[in-house]
């Protein structure tokens, strides 16, 4: 490694904003569950609900759209951002294509 560039040791791979705004979504719906879960913990402990946790549980499979139902939809799209992200074409492209090659050589 002492002799390597440095752009050879880093690889930028899935540096861009897909993935950046990827991570945002998925810790963006982290910190909403754990927001949940401790209100439903708090409710129970006062005595408003009586199992918080069971019912923070049954709020992702029934059929209510609530806000588990998002935090499951911006974990899917955190990932599906960091994906394209990682297999997003680079911007050199090879030699230009048939719809290319027409395209600019008007």
């Amino acid at each position: 490694m002492k002799g390597m560039r440095w752009q050879e040791r880093n690889q930028p791979r899935g540096r861009n904003w897909m993935t950046a705004m990827g991570v945002l979504f998925i810790v963006a719906a982290g910190i909403i569950a754990i927001r949940n879960l401790v209100l439903y913990y708090v409710d129970s402990s006062a005595g408003l609900i009586e199992n918080g946790t069971q019912q923070f549980l049954e709020n992702y499979v029934n059929a209510e759209v609530n806000n588990e139902k998002f935090v499951m939809a911006m974990i899917a799209g955190g990932a599906a951002l960091i994906l394209w992200g990682y297999f997003k074409k680079k911007d050199d492209h090879g030699p230009p294509d048939e719809h290319e090659r027409r395209r600019f050589d008007k």
